[in-house]
C-alpha cells in the first residue's frame, strides 16, 4: 500500500519556503499594532456645506473618555472649532467656560463658542462644549503635544503630537 504525499510535501522546496515567509510575515502584520494614522475626513453637512474634521478619542488623568472633534465648515481658511464631548449623563458642563491650553512654558486660553451653536445650546444634556481652535492653529508652528484643562471638569486631557497635526492640516484641507 502506498501512501500519497499531501500537496504541501510535493512542492519544491522554494516555493514553500516562500509561503511560509509571507505566512509569518502576514502573521507578524496581523500581530503589531499599526502606528497612528492621520484621520482628517471631509464630508458635507445637513444643509450640503463642506466640513472636514478630525475625530478623536482622547482619555484625561482620570481615564475618563472624552469625544474631541477639531473641525471648519466651508472652504479652506474657514473657522475651526474644537468640539469636546463627554458621556452623556456622566458630566455637565458650563458655558462659558475657556479652554486652557498648555505646551512647555506656552499656554493659550481658547474661548468658549457653544451658545453659538443653536444645535448644542438648546441640548439640555450639557454634555459638549465648543471652542474657538483659530488663535491656538496660528500661533503653532510645529506639531507639539498639547496638554488641556477644562475647570470644573478635567484637570489634563493630553493630546498626542499627530493628533495636533491633524488639527493643524485643517486650515487647508479640502
Amino acid at each position: 500500500m502506498t501512501t500519497s504525499a499531501s500537496p504541501i510535501a510535493r512542492l519544491p522546496g522554494a516555493l514553500l519556503s516562500l509561503l511560509v515567509a509571507a505566512a509569518l510575515g502576514l502573521a507578524g502584520i496581523v500581530a503589531l499594532p499599526l502606528p497612528a494614522q492621520a484621520q482628517v475626513h471631509a464630508h458635507p453637512d445637513e444643509s450640503g456645506t463642506p466640513v472636514v474634521r478630525s475625530l478623536e478619542s482622547l482619555r484625561d488623568l482620570d481615564y475618563q473618555s472624552w469625544q474631541v472633534v477639531a473641525y471648519r465648515e466651508g472652504r479652506p481658511g474657514g473657522p475651526l472649532k474644537l468640539r469636546i464631548v463627554g458621556y452623556p449623563g456622566k458630566v455637565r458642563l458650563d458655558h462659558p467656560t475657556a479652554l486652557l491650553v498648555r505646551s512647555g512654558r506656552r499656554q493659550w486660553q481658547l474661548a468658549d463658542i457653544t451658545l453659538d451653536n443653536p444645535k448644542l445650546a438648546g441640548d439640555g444634556r450639557a454634555a459638549a462644549a465648543e471652542f474657538d481652535l483659530a488663535p491656538l492653529i496660528a500661533d503653532l508652528q510645529q506639531n507639539r503635544p498639547l496638554r488641556l484643562e477644562l475647570p470644573g471638569v478635567f484637570v489634563e486631557l493630553p493630546v498626542p503630537p499627530f493628533v495636533v497635526g491633524e488639527w493643524r492640516s485643517l486650515t487647508t484641507a479640502t
